[in-house]
């Protein structure tokens, strides 16, 4: 079951970076992303109901879904997708890939668990490859075409969200081990984000404009149903069952799939310097799931979930 939620995950994640290529154009950012947690919401909490698995949380609760609707389905994705505007996506896909990195830490400080070696070494094997695949390309597309305080300022933008989406995992993992529902705090999670969106397009004065372009369309619908519903649902319950460290790699090899997709659809070149990268990505997974004992530089802690 775990392999299972591990490879939906990574296939629907790394499938979306070209849906969300496909959506850019005449739609401000933020309604594009209102857009796609509205019909995410729209799809989720209806069918949840009429099965009989929509839980409607104690008011208790209902601060920390906010937690993760602020994390998961809003502000991150304004701040990964603003990022977009001042450096390249395969830059922004390394700069997220510290995820796995700011899970550890994060499960350090909210649920004192150990950083293990396993977790430091897999993290850089990963951030290594990527790195190899991505860097190239950013730098050639970075230089000349933005300054330098542009450039800082979008690695500052996917930084923070990276951050929030880690903060979003450790909101998942409370309400998990509060025994609600992964499902149905996804599904009430999503509604909240597509408030909390309404409400700063309101604020902000964002033009709302409706899509008239079909890929436009069926690009949003992959990104609300697979990308968000499906997605998110397969992720946050391998969370819950394997941890947000071992969890979060699946950001890490996402990236792999999105360069294979181009390969295809995109005439992306796959070099030596591709598949070396593929390769350190690979040894990085095995790492992390492999039994093999891993003790040089670990940091204790008062759990070794890790």
């Amino acid at each position: 079951m775990n392999l299972f939620l591990f490879v939906s995950t990574v296939l629907i994640w790394g499938s979306t970076w070209i849906a969300i290529a496909l959506q850019v154009g005449d739609v401000p950012l933020i309604v594009s992303v209102f857009y796609r947690f509205a019909v995410a919401a729209a799809c989720f909490v209806p069918i949840l109901a009429i099965i009989g698995r929509l839980d409607i949380p104690k008011i208790k609760h209902h601060p920390f879904i906010i937690a993760q609707a602020l994390c998961l389905f809003s502000m991150n994705f304004i701040l990964l997708y603003s990022a977009a505007t001042y450096i390249p996506s395969g830059l922004i896909s390394i700069i997220f890939s510290l995820s796995t990195i700011y899970n550890a830490l994060n499960a350090r400080i909210f649920f004192r668990e150990a950083i293990s070696a396993r977790v430091v070494v897999a993290g850089i094997l990963g951030l290594a490859g990527l790195t190899i695949i991505f860097l190239p390309h950013a730098l050639a597309e970075i230089n000349g075409a933005t300054t330098r305080s542009e450039t800082l300022w979008g690695v500052l933008l996917a930084a923070a969200g990276t951050f929030l989406f880690s903060l979003g995992n450790m909101a998942s993992r409370r309400n998990t081990a509060h025994g609600l529902p992964t499902a149905s705090t996804n599904a009430w999670g999503m509604a909240y984000g597509a408030l909390i969106l309404i409400v700063l397009i309101f604020v902000t004065s964002t033009p709302i404009i409706m899509p008239t372009n079909v890929t436009y369309t069926v690009a949003l619908l992959y990104l609300a149903i697979f990308g968000s519903v499906i997605g998110f649902t397969t992720y946050l319950m391998l969370v819950a069952r394997v941890g947000s460290s071992r969890a979060a790699y699946a950001t890490v090899l996402f990236p792999i799939v999105a360069i294979t997709i181009s390969a295809i659809f995109e005439d992306y070149k796959i070099t030596p310097t591709t598949i070396m990268g593929i390769l350190l990505a690979m040894a990085g997974n095995i790492v992390m799931f492999s039994k093999i004992s891993i003790n040089l530089f670990s940091i204790k802690g008062a759990n070794n979930d890790v």
